[in-house]
């Protein structure tokens, strides 16, 4: 693991990484937000899902955004007839060689866009688990290392749309975090229709160049990994952990898991504004998107309309913030 040994270094990588969400931007308008939590991702070794209705460039967004990291990068449409096979390949038979052969999925790259990954039942779902969680894929008994860096973007609709799956829980714990691509502000849609009048296509992002190479992820990866936390920050993890478990609208709270999920997500985010340590406002800045897909409600509550975006305020309104 490359390790950067100098502060200038360290900078060189910060600025590189923030010149990605400029790149982005010029195929994507009023989704600074989203890229950042992409980039939070990327930098955490995490995933990302990105949900919102249909017609918001979620999946422009994850295509400039890949395109921009300079990575290899490979897009599933997911289907109600996918199958396991189809995301993290099978073995056939080589009538030439006379023997059966491992054939690679898509899984075997860089970014993986999985668009429109509710579309599918759980049983294709699951043939990413072992992707995301372990870093390969297991076929016949022989395991095989996917690519370093490895990011999987998901899209999905809202599960009130038509043609949707709930994604199983296992599915969505290994997602650091879930974004919500909200329709853009009117003068940014404004914005956008303007790029269309003069002759912008989605399909075509020539102009966004690559701002890192793949030595330079891994080693802003590692810059991460040497951001600090006291104490303190971490107890207060562990108190807005067990915070959502008593809530009462919640029937099933953060786990330790989700708790060093936002710890990654936290050290991620205070790297990105050039912290040597993190403090309880990245703690919070991250809190929802890494946490809102990780607890459930309690069924009276859905009834109610609660949120879990609402339950997670009330936890960090009502949890002693450490000196």
């Amino acid at each position: 693991m490359t390790e950067p040994t100098t502060e200038a270094e360290t900078e060189r990588l910060r600025q590189a990484t923030l010149a990605v969400r400029a790149e982005v931007g010029k195929a994507v308008v009023g989704q600074d937000g989203a890229v950042s939590g992409l980039l939070i991702a990327l930098l955490a070794r995490g995933h990302a899902l990105l949900e919102g209705v249909p017609g918001v460039a979620k999946t422009l967004l994850v295509r400039s955004f890949s395109r921009a990291l300079g990575l290899d990068t490979k897009r599933v449409q997911f289907t109600p007839d996918l199958m396991p096979g189809d995301v993290s390949g099978s073995m056939i038979y080589d009538q030439k060689a006379g023997e059966f052969t491992f054939r690679e999925g898509p899984v075997f790259t860089n970014v993986l866009l999985a668009d429109e990954i509710n579309r599918t039942p759980p049983k294709t779902q699951s043939a990413l688990l072992e992707a995301m969680e372990e870093r390969q894929v297991s076929t016949d008994g022989v395991s095989r290392a996917l690519p370093d860096p490895f990011l999987v973007c998901a899209t999905q609709n809202p599960i009130e749309h038509e043609g949707t799956y709930t994604l199983p829980e296992a599915q969505l714990d290994r997602f650091l975090l879930k974004l919500t691509i909200r329709v853009p502000e009117r003068d940014d849609e404004v914005a956008v229709l303007r790029r269309h009048a003069d002759g912008f296509r989605p399909r075509e992002l020539d102009a966004i160049r690559p701002a890192m190479t793949p030595a330079d992820i891994l080693a802003a990866q590692a810059s991460v990994d040497a951001v600090s936390s006291t104490d303190d920050v971490l107890a207060y993890i562990v108190d807005l952990a067990r915070a959502t478990r008593d809530a009462a609208s919640v029937a099933v709270g953060a786990s330790p898991r989700a708790a060093a999920a936002l710890l990654a997500a936290a050290k991620a985010w205070a790297w990105l504004g050039g912290y040597p340590a993190i403090t309880p406002d990245h703690v919070q800045a991250m809190l929802t998107p890494v946490w809102r897909h990780r607890i459930q409600l309690r069924p009276d509550a859905e009834i109610e309309g609660v949120t879990a975006d609402q339950v997670l305020a009330s936890v960090v309104q009502t949890t002693p913030v450490p000196r």
